[in-house]
């Protein structure tokens, strides 16, 4: 068994009430057809030995604006890492993030990667019979966050003059 680990992360993007799931491409190596978030695995784009700090943000965001086209705040909370098999039987560490939707207009730009775009309530994606267990469980533990971290933000009254 190979003792390293392809480091993957994904993005729980909210937009108002509504969370971003894609239907992965019927062309991908790994979970073709299957509900999912958006996201890919952690690679370098370009030859270098520097540092290169907050990889894993850096990627998501990179993925996010190649799949779908939009950009999502800076500010990305940790909700959760596991670990799987791939369809090609190679160990995944997967880490999700809980990111707030800021511009675009969510498209398919890579239709070997993504097959369909929906905006869709927690209520549609739970009661979705084709959305995956562990793609329901991610949203639930980024729904509790969102509506945690909403509570805690306290913005000042406006005065009018």
């Amino acid at each position: 068994m190979n003792k390293f680990f392809i480091v993957n992360v994904e993005a729980a993007i909210y937009k108002h009430d509504k969370w971003l799931i894609i239907k992965r491409s019927e062309n991908e190596e790994n979970a073709p057809g299957t509900l999912s978030l958006v996201g890919g695995k952690v690679e370098l784009k370009e030859n270098t030995t520097d540092v290169i700090n907050n990889i894993l943000g850096k990627t998501l965001k990179r993925e996010i604006l190649e799949e779908v086209g939009i950009e999502v705040d800076d500010k990305m909370i940790y909700l959760e890492s596991k670990y799987f098999m791939s369809d090609t039987n190679e160990p995944v560490v997967d880490v999700v993030f809980l990111c707030k939707y800021m511009s675009g207009i969510a498209i398919c730009n890579d239709k070997d990667e993504v097959g369909e775009v929906y905006w869709k309530t927690i209520e549609d994606i739970l009661n979705d019979k084709d959305a995956p267990e562990y793609l329901k469980d991610s949203l639930l533990i980024a729904e509790k966050t969102r509506k945690n971290y909403k509570k805690k933000i306290k913005v000042p009254p406006i005065e009018l003059q």
